[in-house]
């Protein structure tokens, strides 16, 4: 990240700072956003195009890159708008001595992850290692079934082949074609693969994710020489990797493009439709590219007809993840209609956002005449039973 030092005297570059810049949040900390912005784009935002046009078609050549901290507008907050690393923003009322200014408009999301939280990815990298940690096909399968489940594009980077012989280099790369992918085979210590990685890498927006131990923040420090990531050793004993980083941030690849690196985890979770599942995964997306299955919502288990059933090698493994999706399903289908919990609210601009309702027998303020109702029957109680006193 670049710090204020290393931003330049950005009024050097800049006469007025009357005017809007569009920019990329490149992290987030807290309440706080650093938005790299070019200082080319002189004219005001309109707002007409699409947020890609908007942003590229007012950048030069060669443009003169100022990373500002800035902070989100209370307007945006009102609305219910989260600021996310990748974001194409509009900012304004810059102090370029600071280095600071205000976010005032979000642009449109071409995509959206939640986990990580990153906007406008153009491909996922899915790093995993051959060795140390040994891969694991059931977890990689999970992994690629998480990563299609974003509808963005996959690029499969195993790592560390120097490890392994080349026969078993080419094992791997003949069993995953089979699945449906190439994978793009590196080795930082013999600089394997790299100048291959590196053309799929350019002039996109990627975000690196994989499990712990990998080397995910090597291969991102090799990327960007001047880039600093703390590493860390597979654990011995458990034979797994330590989490090194801790939040997601883009760095600019030196060629051009960005890549995010992330935080490891080891076990992504399968929350998808059961109807949905075998889409995910390429080999069964072909046999129904070539035929359709008998009944529409067939789950490709034991339904007459299925054309997706059959003795590919990761079938077994989307038995176990169909029975993980059907447990999550059920989960979903008892907690009742959100439907009906929830209201819809218009927040202007476009934006309807919803909100749990409350409970109206439990919060709602009884009326006036209901009241006068209860007084009148309580002084009519009194006095029947004075009169039955009497």
């Amino acid at each position: 990240m670049l710090s204020r030092g290393e931003m330049g005297d950005a009024s050097e570059v800049v006469q007025t700072a009357s005017q809007d810049f569009l920019g990329i949040v490149l992290a987030v900390q807290a309440n706080y956003y650093w938005v790299r912005l070019d200082t080319s784009c002189s004219a005001p935002y309109s707002g007409q195009a699409s947020s890609e046009q908007s942003y590229s078609d007012q950048a030069s050549s060669e443009p003169k890159e100022v990373t500002l901290l800035c902070t989100r507008r209370t307007r945006l907050k009102k609305m219910g708008q989260q600021v996310a690393v990748g974001d194409r923003v509009q900012v304004e009322e810059i102090d370029w001595t600071d280095g600071r200014a205000a976010i005032s408009q979000v642009l449109p999301r071409g995509t959206e992850l939640d986990r990580p939280p990153i906007a406008n990815v153009d491909q996922i990298l899915l790093v995993f290692a051959l060795e140390e940690p040994t891969i694991d096909p059931f977890q990689l399968s999970r992994f690629l079934v998480k990563a299609e489940s974003t509808e963005i594009p996959v690029l499969l980077c195993l790592n560390k082949g120097d490890l392994i012989t080349a026969a078993a280099r080419q094992q791997w790369r003949d069993r995953l074609q089979a699945w449906g992918y190439d994978p793009v085979i590196v080795s930082l210590r013999e600089s394997m693969g790299l100048d291959l990685l590196y053309s799929h890498l350019s002039d996109r927006i990627t975000v690196v994710c994989g499990p712990s131990g990998v080397g995910k923040s090597s291969l991102t420090n090799y990327l960007i020489p001047d880039l600093a990531q703390r590493v860390n050793t597979v654990s011995g004993k458990l034979s797994r990797g330590r989490h090194t980083t801790r939040h997601v941030e883009l760095f600019q690849l030196p060629l051009g493009g960005l890549i995010a690196d992330t935080p490891g985890f080891n076990q992504p979770d399968l929350n998808c439709a059961p109807v949905d599942l075998a889409q995910y995964f390429p080999e069964a997306r072909q046999r129904l590219d070539a035929a359709s299955c008998q009944f529409s919502n067939c789950l490709h288990r034991d339904e007459p007809n299925c054309v997706v059933r059959g003795d590919w090698e990761r079938y077994e493994y989307y038995l176990t993840f169909l029975e993980e999706a059907i447990v999550y399903q059920t989960a979903i289908d008892r907690s009742g209609d959100a439907e009906s919990t929830t209201k819809a609210k218009n927040r202007g601009e476009g934006l309807v956002q919803t909100e749990p309702m409350l409970d109206r027998k439990k919060y709602r303020r009884p009326s006036r005449r209901t009241t006068k109702q209860d007084l009148r029957a309580l002084y009519r109680d009194v006095n029947e039973s004075a009169t039955d006193s009497d």
